[in-house]
This record gives C-alpha cells, sequence and structure tokens, in this order.
C-alpha cells in the first residue's frame, strides 16, 4: 500500500464572531462550547476544520485508477476538502482499507471516503465475485457505520469502456464518485444538528 498526501492541511484560522456576552447556564457554571476547537471569552473564537476525505484507490490499472483519480480530486478541491490518498492492490481491497481508515480519531478523522477502482470483464465468474463483493463491502461499510462513501469502481465489458468511464471530459465517473461523498457529508451534517 502506497499513501500519499492530497493538498496540504491549511493551517486553522480563528473565524470571529460577533460580541457574544459570557452567558451562565442553569448550574451557575459559564457557558463553554466544545465543538472541535471552540473558546469563549469576550467574543466567540470558533476555529473551523475543513473536511477531509480520504481517496482509496484499487490500482490494479493504473492508468485508469489514475484518471479516475483526476476526477475525484477535481471535484473535492473545487469543495474545498482537503484529502488523503492511498493505493490497495484490488477492487475487493477497497472496503477493508476504507475499514482501517475509520479508526483515525479527532482532528485526523476522515468524514468521507472515495472509493476508486476499474473492473473489467474477464472468461471467469471472477468479475462477478469482485463486483458484487466490493459494492457489498462498500455498501455495508455506510450502512452499518454511517459512513459517507462515493463508490467509483467501475465494472465494465472492455477497456474502451473503462476509458470512456474514467476520463474526465468523458463520463467522469472518480468525479462522480467524490461528488457523492461530498453530498453525503452535507447530509450527514445536517441530520448530525
Amino acid at each position: 500500500m502506497v499513501a500519499r498526501r492530497g493538498k496540504p492541511a491549511a493551517k486553522k484560522a480563528p473565524v470571529k464572531q460577533a460580541a457574544v456576552k459570557k452567558g451562565k447556564k442553569a448550574s451557575g457554571k459559564t457557558a463553554t462550547f466544545s465543538s472541535l476547537e471552540t473558546e469563549m471569552a469576550g467574543d466567540l473564537n470558533i476555529e473551523i476544520r475543513k473536511p477531509r476525505v480520504l481517496i482509496v484507490e484499487a490500482r490494479f490499472y493504473e492508468d485508469i485508477a489514475d484518471a479516475l483519480f483526476e476526477g475525484a480530486k477535481a471535484i473535492i478541491e473545487a469543495s474545498d476538502f482537503e484529502y488523503d490518498r492511498i493505493d490497495v492492490p484490488g477492487a475487493l481491497e477497497l472496503p477493508a482499507a476504507i475499514r482501517f481508515a475509520m479508526n483515525r480519531k479527532g482532528e485526523k478523522a476522515y468524514d468521507g471516503y472515495v472509493a476508486l477502482g476499474c473492473v473489467i470483464r474477464g472468461e471467469t465468474a471472477h468479475f462477478d465475485v469482485v463486483v458484487n463483493e466490493s459494492a457489498r463491502g462498500l455498501q455495508q461499510l455506510a450502512i452499518e457505520h454511517q459512513l459517507c462513501i462515493g463508490n467509483g469502481i467501475i465494472t465494465v465489458e472492455n477497456e474502451d469502456q473503462a476509458w470512456d468511464r474514467a476520463r474526465k471530459d468523458r463520463q467522469d465517473k472518480g468525479g462522480a464518485a467524490a461528488l457523492a461523498a461530498v453530498a453525503m457529508i452535507g447530509l450527514k451534517q445536517l441530520f448530525s444538528a
């Protein structure tokens, strides 16, 4: 597995809000807030962490994986998210890598995941196993652990179809997977508030 860093983490800049009076809770203690790093001292200073996404790539077809990544990277950067990028050998390893990564806590935790890969039909039933089990694994993670996952595993009959789906100037399935992850992060935040 190869780990690569995406856009460097931006330093947290305090965002000043309008003056807020120090409040007292019913217990008589000073009100404090603890969402990421938040302080209350006369003015409310809130430091905001950009959402962080992990892009996990199955590198079995390296050139196609690179094309999928370019589409995903463009959407994530346009969304002003940070990202990390790691490689796994094939599509079946994508769910396990995401499961390992969800153990990260605190500021290094991931808000979402983008799984990228390509499976081209061969002469055996192995195609069906890889396609079904990788999709099932990703869906199971999303449901059981409430993860925001964009599934960018393209499943095709031949290499021409793969290129048509992978290229940014064509169907851009990498970008579509990143867009799905970004949308799910927003939806999860909406229902977590």
